[in-house]
C-alpha cells in the first residue's frame, strides 16, 4: 500500500482536512512556512516556484532548511535575503552561466548569515524524496562509490542487502515541513495538472507535512493533455494562482525560459550592494508574480 504522508493528520499542522484550498500567494506561504522549518522548492529546471521564494522573502522567514535538488537562483535569492540556515542539496549553480555568488559569499564569508550544508548526489536526493513519499524510514541505491561525499555528508551510509551481501548506500527519507512547487493549472476543488518535463515535484508534495502548489490559472475543468500528472486534491495543503510564477524558468504551453534573465542574475547576485537593491526594488517593490 501506498503511504501519502500528506494524507496524514498531524496534530500541530494549519490543514488537517484532506481537500486543498485555494487561497491567496501571500496567505499561502503565511499559514505553511515558519521559521526554522525545513522547505522544498522543487521544479527541475521547468516550472520553478519563483513567486513563491520571492514571498518568502518578502514576509522575512529566518533560520529555514532549504532542501532542493538544483538549488539554482531561487536559493540564491533566499539564501542571500538571510532566509537559510542549512542547504540540502545535489547540484549548485546558475545553469549556463556559472556560479551562485550569494551562496558562495555565505559558504565562504558568513554573508548574511553562515550557511551549512549537506551535500549529496542527484540519485540520492531523489532516492529520499521516494522514500518520505513512501512512508519509509530510508532509501536505498547503488550510489556515491568512488566519490568522497560519504566522508562529508553524515547522511549517507554504507549498508550490507541482507539477500545478496552487496554493498549499498543509504540515505534517510526527506519530509519536508512545506514542499512548495509550480503547475500549470488546477481546478476549483484544487486537483493540480502538471505536464512537461517533470522533477520530483509529485515526490516532494506527497512527502511533506505542508504543501503549496502555485499554478499559471485556476480553471473550472482541466483539459487532458498528453503525458500529464495529476495531483489530486487530497494531496495538496493550498493551492494559490501565481501568472508567471515560474518566471524566469518556463512554463511548458505558456511560456518559455527567460535565458536573458538568468545571465543579468549573475551580476545582480556577484555583489552585494546590486543584490540588495534587487530585493528592495524587486521583491519589495510591489511584485507579487513573475513578471
Amino acid at each position: 500500500m501506498f503511504i501519502c504522508r500528506t494524507c496524514v493528520r498531524y496534530a500541530n499542522d494549519v490543514k488537517v482536512a484532506q481537500v486543498a484550498e485555494i487561497v491567496s500567494l501571500a496567505d499561502g506561504v503565511g499559514r505553511l512556512v515558519r521559521d526554522g522549518d525545513t522547505v522544498a522548492l522543487e521544479g527541475f529546471t521547468h516550472l520553478i516556484p519563483h513567486a513563491a521564494g520571492r514571498e518568502i522573502i518578502r514576509q522575512g522567514r529566518r533560520d529555514l532548511t532549504l532542501v532542493r535538488m538544483t538549488p539554482d537562483i531561487v536559493y540564491d535569492q533566499l539564501i542571500g535575503a538571510g532566509c537559510a540556515r542549512k542547504l540540502v542539496f545535489s547540484w549548485g549553480g546558475n545553469p549556463g552561466v556559472g556560479s551562485l555568488h550569494r551562496f558562495r559569499d555565505a559558504v565562504q564569508n558568513g554573508w548574511p548569515a553562515p550557511l551549512e550544508i549537506e551535500e549529496h548526489s542527484h540519485a540520492g536526493m531523489a532516492n529520499r524524496y521516494v522514500a518520505g513519499a513512501s512512508g519509509l524510514p530510508f532509501g536505498v541505491l547503488r550510489g556515491y562509490s568512488g566519490t568522497d561525499l560519504p566522508e562529508h555528508t553524515d547522511t549517507i551510509k554504507q549498508i550490507t542487502c541482507p539477500f545478496t551481501g552487496e554493498q549499498l548506500a543509504a540515505v534517510p527519507a526527506l519530509n519536508p515541513d512545506v514542499s512548495i512547487i509550480h503547475a500549470q493549472r488546477a481546478d476549483r476543488r484544487g486537483n493540480v495538472q502538471i505536464w512537461g518535463l517533470v522533477g520530483v515535484q509529485k515526490e516532494a508534495v506527497l512527502a511533506a507535512r505542508r504543501s503549496l502548489v502555485t499554478v499559471e490559472e485556476v480553471v473550472d475543468d482541466l483539459e487532458p493533455v498528453p503525458g500529464q500528472m495529476m495531483l489530486p486534491s487530497w494531496a495538496v495543503t493550498y493551492v494559490a494562482e501565481a501568472p508567471h510564477g515560474a518566471h524566469p524558468s518556463y512554463a511548458q504551453g505558456y511560456y518559455d525560459r527567460d535565458n536573458d534573465y538568468y545571465k543579468e542574475w549573475d551580476s545582480i547576485g556577484r555583489k552585494r550592494d546590486s543584490f540588495e537593491a534587487w530585493v528592495r526594488d524587486t521583491v519589495f517593490g510591489g511584485e507579487v508574480s513573475g513578471k
